[in-house]
């Protein structure tokens, strides 16, 4: 009898963990297949986003495709004209913050943005500034829409708003 009710307690788990295994192999692999150089960064946006039920993850999910987006461009803007300096840094991530406002952003927005701000200046590259900025708008993009879809084609009805589904949590 314990056993019945061990194996029902662990059933959401298990499904979770495949759901996002699933979700993770497939974002790598389409990156893969465009032959993005860092094509880790789609999985580690799924996995991100997989966490959520699928109304959750549609919203947040616009924050930081909106972010990135813009990250890039200020990422990119910067690394072509500037050198990377951490004053150079410091100004994009302050003009990021104030681009989210003007757009209406929220705060996923900025630190999705934020994070590729500093990808795109801090990493020493050999590639040209907005082709490195373009491959972290495309592996994040890629790992967005792998998620969405993933959590439209097979939702996890455990998941809440606030997290993983509640087996899962401590």
């Amino acid at each position: 009898m314990a056993n019945r009710g061990l194996g029902r307690a662990w059933r959401p788990v298990l499904l979770h963990s495949v759901r996002t295994t699933v979700a993770a192999l497939a974002s790598l692999l389409v990156a893969r297949l465009f032959r993005l150089p860092e094509s880790y960064w789609a999985p580690i946006t799924t996995l991100v986003i997989t966490q959520s039920s699928l109304g959750a993850a549609i919203a947040v999910s616009s924050e930081r495709f909106v972010g990135t987006l813009l990250g890039a461009a200020v990422g990119g803007a910067a690394a072509t004209f500037f050198p990377p300096r951490m004053l150079v840094f410091g100004a994009c991530v302050f003009l990021l913050g104030l681009l989210c406002v003007a757009t209406c952003s929220g705060r996923s927005a900025y630190r999705f943005g934020g994070i590729t701000v500093a990808i795109v200046l801090l990493i020493p590259r050999q590639r040209p500034p907005w082709q490195v900025a373009f491959h972290r708008f495309a592996e994040v993009s890629i790992g967005i829409a792998v998620a969405l879809v993933l959590a439209w084609a097979w939702p996890d009805r455990e998941a809440s708003a606030d997290g993983p589904p509640p087996t899962l949590q401590k």
